[in-house]
This record gives structure tokens, sequence and C-alpha cells, in this order.
């Protein structure tokens, strides 16, 4: 059985979508999840990068294009009532969970729902409240040892490598985006194509151009 590890933000709209799609794209395989959460914003410092929807018009766009995917999925999804929003108390939140820092399914996807149905404010303090009475996290959020595990899992995340949410480690392979779960099936398959070059020969093209800063 091969074990998947789910890097996210819920932040991130394409995290809720994967999260729902991805027992969906792998039905039928054998495979374990641990679900990570970790702050998006400390990996676009880190790279140097805006998010999408610090760019004008590409947050349009990405409006537009997150409640097209989940309508040609039949998913259910609404766009929060303000968007970016402060996703830390959230995060905290599903790590206060758990002992190790990795809150389960349920937790994730009630979470996950809070903020992708319905329309309302993700951080208004009184559906927090309620929220984080609901799920009952054995420890408070803003306990210094659940900072410190949301830190180490943003480490953990920056130190492979990652760049974006969400992303499905799995055997040391990252793969990255919603769109990346039929090439996750693939490999979980065992499609030979990931036993060939392409793979590592892809991280080894030269640069031809660098645009100046």
């Amino acid at each position: 059985m091969k074990h998947i590890t789910f890097y996210f933000d819920f932040i991130s709209p394409f995290a809720a979508l994967a999260f729902e799609q991805l027992p969906l794209t792998l039905m039928g395989q054998s495979y374990g999840v641990t679900y990570k959460p970790i702050l998006f914003a400390a990996l676009l410092k880190h790279h140097g990068q805006l998010g999408p929807a610090e760019i004008m018009p590409k947050r349009d766009w990405t409006y537009r294009h997150v409640q097209w995917l989940a309508h040609s999925l039949g998913q259910e999804f609404q766009l929060p009532a303000a968007h970016p929003f402060n996703p830390i108390s959230l995060l905290r939140l599903a790590v206060a969970t758990n002992a190790q820092g990795t809150p389960n399914r349920y937790v994730t996807e009630t979470i996950f729902h809070h903020i992708w149905r319905g329309g309302a404010d993700a951080t208004d303090a009184g559906r927090l409240a309620t929220l984080v009475a609901k799920l009952a996290p054995p420890r408070e959020i803003n306990a210094d040892d659940v900072k410190a595990q949301l830190k180490s899992n943003t480490d953990e995340a920056l130190a492979l490598g990652l760049f974006g949410v969400p992303t499905f480690l799995v055997d040391e392979k990252a793969f990255w985006g919603l769109d990346a779960l039929p090439m996750l099936r693939d490999y979980l398959i065992g499609d030979d194509w990931f036993s060939g070059p392409a793979w590592h020969l892809a991280g080894q093209v030269p640069q031809g151009s660098i645009r100046p800063k």
C-alpha cells in the first residue's frame, strides 16, 4: 500500500477541490493519506512569489476558473464572503485536533466546508467559535506547541522543495495541483513512464535565459 502526504492550506480553492476529488480519482487503489496543514504564504515568501489572489487579473480568473471546475466536477462549492483571508486560526485548529499536528479526514473536510460552502465569512469570530466547539480539539488552538507544529509542517514542506498547494507526496515524488491527480493515479497504478528517464531529466534542462530582476 502506498502512502500519500497531502500538504495543503485551507486558503487554496484548488486544495479544497482536490481534497474532494482525491478519493474519487484514486478509487480502486490501495493507499493511505496523512493530511498536513501548512502556511502557503510562507512558501510564497520563501520562493519570492505572489499568490494568485495578489495579481488582480489572475485573481479574477482564478475565481471564475475554480467555480467552473466545481461545476464541471459536480462538486458543491461557493467562494467565501472575502478572499484572500488570514487562514492561521483555521490551520492551527486543524493542527490542535491531533497530537502529531496531522488532522484526520473528518476534521479537514469540516474546515474546508466551513470555508468553501455557503459563501460566509471564513474568519468570522462567531463562526470560528462554533467550529472550534464542533471539532473540540484537545489543545488550545493558539498554544505554543500547536504554533510550533504548524511551523514544523511548513518547514518540512520547504525542505522538500514544495512551492504550492495542494501537493501530494508519495515515494519522495511530489505531485502539485488539482490537475496532477490523474498523474498521481497513473503513478500508483504503476505506469512504466515513471520508471523511465523523463521524471529525472526534467530537472536537468539547462536554463536558456533568465529574466532580469
